[in-house]
C-alpha cells in the first residue's frame, strides 16, 4: 500500500481483504502493509524488488506516475505486472460545514480577491495528485494557493472538518462520512460529467445534485485509477487466479455498495487495454508534472 491510512486507496485495499476474509475467496490471509516513504516510492520500489513473488500485490493510484517523476526515482509502471483497474476514483471540492463559501464561483471570487497564499489547500502528500489539482486550480483563478500536505487523505479530510485548511479535494469515499456528519460540504466534481448516484447522501443532496467544476469556469478534469499489479516477473496464471478473484469481489453487492457510497466510476480494464491505458496515462501525467513544475530536477542541472 503506497499510501497512508484512511485514504481512498487504503479503504478499498481494506475493503478487498475484509471480503475476501468474509467470503472465503482465499485459503491464505490477505494482510495489508502501509509503505508510504517518499510519497509511495518506498511501497512501489518494495513491489519491484520482490521479482517472482506471487504472494506480493499493490494497489495503485496515481503516485504510480508522479512519484518516480516528483523523486527521481528510477521506476516506471511497465516494472511491476498489471493485474486489473478496479475502478477509476473522482475528486471532490469540499470546504467546511461552516464556511463562507457556497459555490465553486465564491472559491474561485475568494481566490482572486484574497491575498497570495492566504487560502489553504490540504492535500495527501506533496507532487502528487492533489497538489496537481492545486496547480490546476491556480492557474484557473490567476492566483496563489498555500497548499498544505498531509499524510492521507482521511487526515486532509479532517483537517478540513477542524477549520486547518479553507479546501481539499478529497476522494468521495475520503469525505463522505464528515459529509452524513454535517462537518462537510461538496461543491463540485473535477469531471467532465455528473456522477451517477443519485440517492440522498446528506443535506438532501446526492452525489449526482453535484455540478461540475467545469461547469463553473474550472477546466479541470482529473480521475485517478484504483488498480491492483504483483510484483515483477508473475506468470500469466498467476496473474490470471488474482484476475478472477478480483472479479469474484467486483461481483458481490458489497461491492456495489462501496462503489455508490465512494461515487466510483465503475472503469475495469485488464491485459492490452489496461497496458494502453497505463501508457496514456504516463503520458498525460508527464506533461502535466512537467507543466506544474512539480518534477525532480536532471542530476546536475543548474538551480536558479
Amino acid at each position: 500500500m503506497p499510501a497512508g491510512t484512511g485514504g481512498g486507496a487504503d479503504q478499498m485495499a481494506r475493503f478487498i481483504q475484509q471480503m475476501v476474509s468474509k467470503h472465503g475467496l482465499m485459503k491464505q490471509p490477505l494482510n495489508v502493509v502501509n509503505k508510504t516513504g517518499n510519497s509511495g516510492v518506498e511501497g512501489l520500489m518494495d513491489v519491484k524488488a520482490a521479482q517472482g513473488n506471487p504472494h506480493k500485490l499493490i494497489i495503485t493510484l496515481s503516485n504510480l506516475f508522479t512519484a518516480p517523476l516528483a523523486t527521481g526515482t528510477p521506476f516506471a509502471w511497465s516494472d511491476i505486472t498489471p493485474v486489473q483497474m478496479l475502478a477509476l476514483d473522482e475528486f471532490v471540492l469540499w470546504v467546511a460545514k461552516g464556511s463562507p463559501y457556497k459555490s465553486p464561483k465564491d472559491v474561485l471570487d475568494a481566490l482572486r480577491a484574497s491575498p497570495a497564499g492566504s487560502l489553504r489547500l490540504g492535500g495527501t502528500g506533496t507532487k502528487q495528485e492533489d497538489q496537481l489539482i492545486s496547480v490546476l486550480l491556480e492557474t484557473a483563478a490567476s492566483a496563489r494557493i498555500q497548499y498544505v500536505p498531509f499524510k492521507g487523505g482521511g487526515d486532509v479530510a479532517r483537517a478540513l472538518a477542524a477549520g486547518e485548511v479553507d479546501l481539499t479535494v478529497n476522494n468521495p469515499i475520503e469525505a463522505e462520512k464528515l459529509w452524513r456528519e454535517g462537518k462537510l460540504r461538496p461543491l463540485c466534481v473535477f469531471d467532465g460529467s455528473k456522477l451517477a448516484y443519485p440517492d440522498k447522501v446528506a443535506d438532501n443532496q446526492s452525489w449526482s445534485d453535484l455540478p461540475t467544476c467545469m461547469s463553473f469556469g474550472i477546466p479541470v478534469e482529473y480521475l485517478m485509477m484504483r488498480g491492483i499489479f504483483m510484483a515483477p516477473g508473475a506468470t500469466p496464471e498467476q496473474v490470471a487466479y488474482y484476475a478472477q478473484l478480483l472479479d469474484k469481489v467486483r461481483a458481490l453487492p458489497e461491492w456495489n455498495a462501496l462503489m455508490k457510497q465512494g461515487a466510483y466510476k465503475q472503469t475495469t480494464m485488464a491485459g492490452p487495454s489496461f497496458s494502453s491505458w497505463l501508457d496514456r496515462s504516463n503520458r498525460f501525467h508527464r506533461t502535466l508534472m512537467r507543466e506544474a513544475r512539480l518534477t525532480a530536477a536532471a542530476p546536475g542541472a543548474a538551480r536558479n
